[in-house]
């Protein structure tokens, strides 16, 4: 792998912490979020973004889970990504990141390998007017099931701060990172392009509720593999 920006090097997977790391102590919780595009747009292929991947996206996928004190998904990424719990251990932790689900239905399936495939138990990001069958299945499924007064973003950062997780990695889906952008609450956009033209009916990497004015956005570094760009964006100075 190849950093073309800032400093041209060539980089090895044990530089990539470096590289993507957080700042040591922001004082609140800094979202970071992480999409994998097709040159065209496209989000997806067939519904999965795994058709999109390639090996460098995977290396520094599994990087920032490293990197992440907890990992924040919308539930239908999690279930049409078929997701499990996390399997390395975040660095400096004896653990690895804890999945955070985020559905206002708490309709998770509880066989899904977010709840029988995790060394650490999933966290499930709902409210009181969920079905409380569904919670309770949940439970019993060994999931920390929360239930919060919404799922605004700054209910769900704020909840994920009571618990110490400040360095959060958002990986989608496009719903819950419309409302992230919405509310002003991206710090920073890890955007792998792949390169392929999917074309289809695949959705972009974020889209919600609207009005706000467009955030700048700084390029802090791009690095390349085998046509593979993989993009880190900051918010910028204001």
């Amino acid at each position: 792998m190849r950093r073309l920006l800032p400093d041209p090097a060539d980089l090895a997977p044990d530089d990539l912490p470096e590289v993507y790391a957080y700042p040591p102590d922001p004082g609140r919780p800094w979202v970071r979020v992480n999409f994998v595009s097709s040159l065209d747009g496209a989000v997806s292929v067939d519904g999965r973004s795994g058709g999109l991947g390639t090996p460098a996206d995977k290396v520094v996928f599994g990087a920032l889970r490293r990197l992440a004190d907890v990992v924040l998904v919308g539930a239908g990424t999690a279930r049409a990504e078929r997701y499990r719990g996390a399997r390395r251990p975040t660095i400096g932790r004896d653990a690895p990141p804890p999945i955070a689900v985020v559905t206002g239905s708490a309709a998770l399936e509880p066989d899904l390998g977010l709840f029988t495939d995790t060394s650490v138990p999933t966290i499930v990001l709902t409210t009181a007017g969920a079905p409380a069958e569904r919670r309770a299945a949940l439970r019993a499924a060994g999931a920390d099931v929360v239930e919060l007064p919404d799922l605004n973003p700054a209910t769900l950062l704020g909840e994920l701060e009571r618990r110490g997780l400040r360095r959060v990695l958002c990986e989608g889906g496009p719903g819950l990172h419309g409302d992230l952008i919405a509310a002003g609450a991206v710090d920073e956009l890890c955007l792998t392009l792949s390169p392929l033209l999917a074309a289809g009916g695949a959705g972009r990497i974020a889209h919600g509720p609207g009005g706000r004015a467009p955030e700048g956005m700084a390029l802090v570094s791009v690095l390349e593999e085998d046509g593979t760009l993989l993009l880190r964006y900051a918010r910028a100075a204001t």
